[in-house]
């Protein structure tokens, strides 16, 4: 096969590595490296399809809420959702080479969608990256059971959810305290025009997925990351897979 050489964008593609690792320079095999893999990934950013490049955590059973959106997104005619995990590898040892992918994904990359159900892990780090400047505007965040504080509105069916499941889960509260807490709920969402019951509710946090059925507890900062999406109208929580697909048609197009 022939080789086909550099890409046009050549120059503007080693910007983007340059930003990346803070100005460090490069060999000239790493150049190559990394040259050939925007040659091979970066064509499919830049076609008339609209891509987003969908974070969160590949362990299971994570990563099959990630696979739920990508697969919502590729529904629609004209897209292009992707993992990063899905493409090919930049092989230089030497260099931090996931900032390297990352951020020219990013830079290249229509909308980041990022889903998170906890406060550890790789996608602690990408929260960062993408609440600042250059990837902000076009950042989207999928945060399970979130809500930015206990006096919160309840807006949504999703809100409720989330709220009932930080009662349920609360290990200060015992099983009394609990159905008082979530018939309180119940009545302040009919107030607020969501039509829900307790029964509904406990269905829904029978429905979880994961294995140890806990509640996602984020961080002080990790709130403070989502509420700043929040107030831009770019973060859709929700609490179980079928929501996540709900919330998903609420992604840009």
């Amino acid at each position: 096969m022939t080789d086909p050489g550099p890409p046009e964008n050549a120059a503007e593609i080693m910007d983007h590595v340059d930003e990346a690792l803070q100005g460090l320079e490069l060999e000239p095999h790493e150049s190559s490296e990394v040259l050939e893999f925007a040659n091979h990934e970066i064509p499919h950013l830049q076609t008339p399809e609209t891509s987003y490049f969908v974070l969160g955590s590949y362990r299971d059973p994570f990563v099959r809420r990630l696979r739920i959106v990508q697969n919502e997104l590729d529904k629609r005619v004209g897209t292009y959702p992707f993992l990063m995990g899905d493409l090919r590898e930049i092989a230089i040892d030497r260099l931090p080479t996931f900032r390297i992918r990352f951020h020219l994904l990013a830079a290249y990359t229509d909308y980041i969608i990022a889903i998170y159900e906890q406060d550890a892990g790789g996608e602690v780090t990408e929260l960062g990256k993408i609440s600042s400047t250059p990837y902000f505007e076009k950042a989207t965040v999928l945060p399970r059971d979130y809500a930015w504080m206990t006096g919160r509105k309840l807006e949504s069916h999703a809100d409720v959810v989330s709220a009932a499941v930080n009662i349920y889960f609360n290990e200060d509260l015992d099983s009394e305290a609990v159905e008082t807490e979530l018939n309180a709920l119940v009545d302040r969402a009919r107030r607020n025009g969501v039509d829900i019951s307790v029964d509904e509710l406990m269905e829904q946090i029978d429905a979880r997925e994961d294995a140890d059925r806990d509640a996602v507890s984020y961080s002080w900062v990790h709130l403070n990351e989502f509420r700043l999406f929040e107030l831009h109208d770019r973060c859709f929580p929700w609490s179980i897979p079928e929501e996540l697909r709900d919330v998903t048609d609420e992604l840009p197009n």
